[in-house]
């Protein structure tokens, strides 16, 4: 194959991150799935073609890529701009919590600020000492439920979708973390097929994007399951029935950690009675809200009469 005569002049690393930022910028892509930048994205694209970590160091940009590269590289980033599925549907992988995972198009793609909820162990909302069981609901490709156990390495962690389709993704992932005698999947609506029994921290990133912001979502977002995102008009259509149960499945002192994103103002204004902590993030992201088991049990007519 001979490279088209305009794209001849193009040899480096360098040379093609600068080509593949331009064609993302005049394309008009959008980002969000792990990267901010159209720079970002093309340097990871051309990177991972190349089989290079994103963090090789600049100073090797200028090395000359082979033929066979020019075109692997060429095509990769000609795909980012034509088809504009996210970069990790492209590649097939994505990080969180600084661990590595398989992701394709039947789960959405980790980006959730729960990350450093994570990382510092729930502190000061969870003494960590007293965390022995954790349930990441709505887990998708179990990349919470996953980072978790890494965490807390003697807790017994579970993890449930509705989507059988994302629990294949999420077993693939267990799998790769060598987790299989360890973390728990289950296949549930919600908490309706979890068995009973109790939780010290439940972790739920459910779908809530609202229907205003559903109607304008970029076509790289629209390349995830709807399955998670959309809720409803005011984005907390699961919400509603996730805090009508959740009383039950927490212990005496558990918690629970609620992402919302952008229905935080919805979910301020349905349940203002409820004492709710909002979590204030190091290193950018919002709409998670940490609510205590006893708070739960205290309001639980109120909850269960918006959720009827």
């Amino acid at each position: 194959m001979t490279l088209p005569e305009p794209l001849q002049v193009l040899t480096t690393i360098r040379d093609f991150i600068r080509w593949g930022s331009s064609e993302f910028r005049r394309k008009e892509l959008t980002f969000g799935h792990g990267f901010d930048t159209a720079l970002d994205e093309a340097r990871y694209l051309t990177l991972h073609v190349l089989s290079l970590p994103y963090d090789w160091p600049q100073e090797y940009f200028d090395a000359v890529l082979t033929l066979d590269e020019r075109e692997q590289v060429i095509d990769c980033l000609q795909l980012r701009a034509s088809s504009r599925q996210p970069a990790a549907y492209i590649t097939g992988e994505s990080w969180f919590c600084g661990l590595g995972f398989y992701v394709d198009r039947r789960v959405l793609v980790p980006r959730s600020p729960m990350a450093e909820l994570i990382a510092n162990c729930f502190e000061p909302w969870v003494d960590s000492a007293r965390v022995s069981s954790i349930l990441d609901l709505c887990c998708g490709s179990a990349c919470i439920a996953i980072a978790a156990q890494y965490a807390f390495r003697d807790a017994a962690v579970s993890a449930a979708d509705i989507s059988h389709d994302a629990l294949e993704v999420a077993a693939i992932n267990r799998e790769r973390h060598h987790l299989q005698d360890y973390l728990t999947l289950y296949e549930s609506d919600l908490f309706d097929a979890i068995p009973p029994q109790t939780f010290d921290v439940i972790l739920c990133n459910p779908p809530y994007v609202d229907a205003e912001d559903m109607a304008a979502l970029s076509q790289e977002f629209r390349c995830e399951p709807e399955l998670g995102l959309r809720a409803g008009d005011d984005g907390l259509l699961l919400v509603q029935r996730i805090l009508a149960s959740a009383a039950e499945f927490l212990g005496e002192n558990g918690v629970i950690f609620i992402e919302v994103g952008n229905s935080q103002a919805a979910m301020e204004d349905k349940y203002g009675f409820l004492p709710m902590t909002w979590i204030d993030f190091e290193y950018g992201g919002g709409g998670v809200c940490c609510i205590q088991a006893q708070d739960l049990k205290q309001q639980q007519a109120e909850i269960s009469r918006i959720a009827s």
